[in-house]
C-alpha cells in the first residue's frame, strides 16, 4: 500500500535510533489505552509523551546526517513548536483573562506559572526574571531570540533551515516562501513589546497563526506537491 511505501521511505531516511525512539512511542500510547483508567491518569501519560518527544528531538539531531532531510525535519518542527507557542501564550490572554480583581492575585499567578510550565518555559523565565508579569512572560514565550521554544527563535530556525535547502542566501529571496517567512522574521526582529500589547495581543497573535498556516502550505506546494 502507498502507506506502507511511505513508511519504508522514511526508514531509509532517519536513523535507526530515531526509529527505535518512535516505535517505543507508538507502543507507548497504544499500551496506554488500555492502562489510563481516566483523567487523573492523563498528568503522567502525558508527561511521559514530553519526554518521548524529547529523546526522539535529542535522537534526531545527535543522529541524523544535518542534510536536506534533516532541514525539512526542522521546518516542520519548528512551525509547529512556533504555532503551539502562540495558541498557549493566546488561550491564556485571551480565553482565561481573568476577572478583573484578580489580576495580580496569587490565582492570577498559578495561571501564569501553569503557561510557563506548559511551554517548558518556567525555569528558563526566571533566570531572567524574578517576577512573573502577563508582559513579561508573553514578551519571554514571543520575542526571545534565545529560549528555543520562543516564536522568534523558531521562526529563525525556520528560515536557516529553508535558505540551507534552496541556497537562496539570507537577506534575499527566490520563492514565495522564502518571501513569507524573511517577512515574518523581520516583523518578529523589529517588534516592540509595548506596541503588540496596546494593539491587543490576541490579535497579533491571530494573525501570527494565520501568517503561520501560509507558511506551512507555502511548503506544502513548492517541496511536496509539485505539479508535473
Amino acid at each position: 500500500s502507498a502507506a506502507r511505501e511511505n513508511a519504508r521511505t522514511v526508514r531509509d531516511v532517519i536513523s535507526r535510533e530515531m526509529w527505535e525512539e518512535l516505535n517505543a512511542l507508538y507502543l507507548m500510547v497504544r499500551e496506554a489505552r488500555k492502562s489510563v483508567a481516566g483523567p487523573e491518569d492523563m498528568a503522567e501519560f502525558y508527561e511521559r509523551v514530553k519526554r518521548a518527544g524529547f529523546r526522539y528531538a535529542g535522537a534526531t539531531d545527535a543522529t541524523m546526517s544535518h542534510g536536506e532531510a534533516w532541514h525539512f525535519s526542522q521546518l516542520g518542527r519548528m512551525i509547529e513548536r512556533a504555532d503551539k507557542t502562540s495558541r498557549i501564550l493566546d488561550v491564556k490572554y485571551y480565553i482565561l483573562l481573568p476577572e478583573l480583581g484578580d489580576v495580580g492575585s496569587s490565582v492570577d499567578q498559578v495561571g501564569w506559572t501553569a503557561l510557563l510550565n506548559s511551554a517548558s518555559a518556567l525555569q528558563m523565565y526566571r533566570q531572567r526574571h524574578h517576577v512573573i508579569t502577563p508582559r513579561r512572560v508573553a514578551q519571554f514565550l514571543l520575542l526571545s531570540n534565545n529560549f528555543p521554544r520562543s516564536i522568534r527563535h523558531c521562526v529563525h530556525r525556520v528560515q536557516d533551515s529553508l535558505h540551507e535547502i534552496t541556497g537562496t542566501p539570507i537577506g534575499s529571496y527566490r520563492n514565495q516562501c522564502e518571501r513569507i517567512v524573511g517577512m515574518l522574521r523581520s516583523g518578529l526582529d523589529y517588534a516592540e513589546m509595548d506596541e503588540v500589547m496596546k494593539s491587543g495581543l490576541h490579535e497579533y497573535l491571530d494573525e501570527l497563526q494565520t501568517t503561520l498556516n501560509d507558511v506551512g502550505k507555502c511548503f506544502s506546494q513548492n517541496f511536496f506537491h509539485l505539479k508535473v
